[in-house]
């Protein structure tokens, strides 16, 4: 950030008086921008068995499979979002379920909220998507999918089908686990 949305001023990075951490600040009519983290809110759509993905038609990781995805708009709940991504990714209806992952990405300045949901009807690629498809477990293209998000949620999904219980997960993914799912891909 180099000018003050509000004023038009040049903004300098300092850490404000009472506060704990750098922001960008204008001297000229006292504004602190403060930048918060983005929230993803989406969906783990399933239908017997089987669970929706979609693969990717836009970077970063195009041509990667992914639940259906993004980021909240001002004016909507978590949930509104995540119906809404649902839609927009995968044409897709659904029946919310509970939040079934909350994944801090905070070396990003994200965080993944992912819930349960059931598909109550068909489903096709939106403009975000070349691809759309219901898989069972051993069909997951593991190798091929877009985020270590997803991965975690889908890994946690499976695991946990078996006792048909489905608690809350909450983790973080770090800068290494990253390194170590994406390599230089």
């Amino acid at each position: 950030m180099n000018f003050c949305s509000q004023c038009g001023e040049k903004v300098r990075f300092a850490v404000p008086e009472g506060d704990d951490r750098p922001r960008y600040l204008c001297d000229g009519c006292g504004t602190i921008h403060y930048q918060n983290p983005r929230i993803v809110a989406g969906t783990l759509p399933v239908s017997g068995s089987k669970v929706l993905l979609c693969k990717r038609a836009i970077s970063p990781r195009k041509g990667y499979w992914t639940l259906p995805a993004g980021y909240m708009e001002n004016a909507e709940t978590t949930q509104q979002a995540a119906t809404r991504e649902t839609w927009e990714e995968a044409f897709a209806e659904v029946t919310l379920g509970g939040l079934y992952t909350l994944i801090d990405l905070p070396h990003i300045n994200q965080v993944y909220m992912i819930f349960l949901a059931d598909l109550i009807g068909g489903f096709g690629p939106g403009p975000e998507s070349l691809e759309v498809a219901l898989f069972e477990e051993h069909e997951i293209p593991w190798d091929a999918l877009a985020f270590p998000t997803i991965e975690r949620t889908l890994r946690h999904y499976f695991a946990d089908r078996e006792n048909a219980a489905y608690p809350l997960h909450i983790s973080k993914i770090t800068p290494e686990d990253r390194e170590r799912y994406v390599g230089s891909a």
